[in-house]
Order: structure tokens, then sequence, then C-alpha cells
């Protein structure tokens, strides 16, 4: 498994932007498709945006299309989410994971960050 470490989350105006990082562990990075999830208060975790393993597929949830961007930097071993145009809607934990699967859709994210809050205010 490959050590997940989220940071860059915050409190932010709607309409605003953050970017978010994922640092990963080991020298296997690019070998693993990349997603990010989140869960709101009370809800259940959902899908955000996954990345192939050389970057080049990227997928997105409906709700975010057009204001989130994936990307990775395998030199850096480091996945990004960077989000603009935010809305109080998007506050929740945001994870990073790492499907060690070796196929393109991700079919097993079974590596997990611990998480960064992201806040948006109205």
């Amino acid at each position: 498994q490959v050590q997940l470490v989220e940071s860059g989350g915050g409190l932010v105006q709607a309409g605003g932007s953050l970017r978010l990082s994922c640092a990963a562990s080991g020298r296997t990075f690019s070998t693993y498709n990349m997603g990010w999830f989140r869960q709101a208060p009370g809800k259940e975790r959902e899908f955000v945006a996954q990345i192939s393993r050389g970057g080049s597929i990227t997928d997105y949830a409906r709700s975010v299309k057009d204001r989130f961007t994936i990307s990775r930097d395998n030199a850096k071993n480091t996945v990004y989410l960077q989000m603009n145009s935010l809305k109080p809607e998007d506050t929740a934990v945001y994870y990073c994971a790492a499907d060690d699967v070796p196929a393109w859709p991700p079919s097993h994210f079974g590596s997990w960050g611990q998480g960064t809050q992201v806040t948006v205010s109205s």
C-alpha cells in the first residue's frame, strides 16, 4: 500500500478557489490511478475526480465538472485538485485515494489519506 497525506484545505468564500495536494510515499506512485472523494456531514462519501497513472485520462463527477481539475506530478509523487468557483455545497472533508489495479477505469481504491477539510462560506 501507499501512504497518502492531503493538504491545502481551509475556509474560503463562495466563488473562491483552493488547491488540494496529496503527497504519496514510495517509489511506485506512477503505477497508481488516483482519485479524490469527499464526505459532507451526514452524507455518504462521494466520488469527485480520478486520473490515470500517466495523467492522460481524467474523469469527474457531474457536480464538479468544469469547476475542478485533477492533475498529477509523478516526479513529485503528488496529485492535485484545483477547485474553482467553489459553492457552499462543496463543503466536505476531501480524501485522496490510490487504486492499485493497473487498469482503467479504477476499480479498487485501497489506500486512503486522512482527509482535509474544505469549508465554503456563503
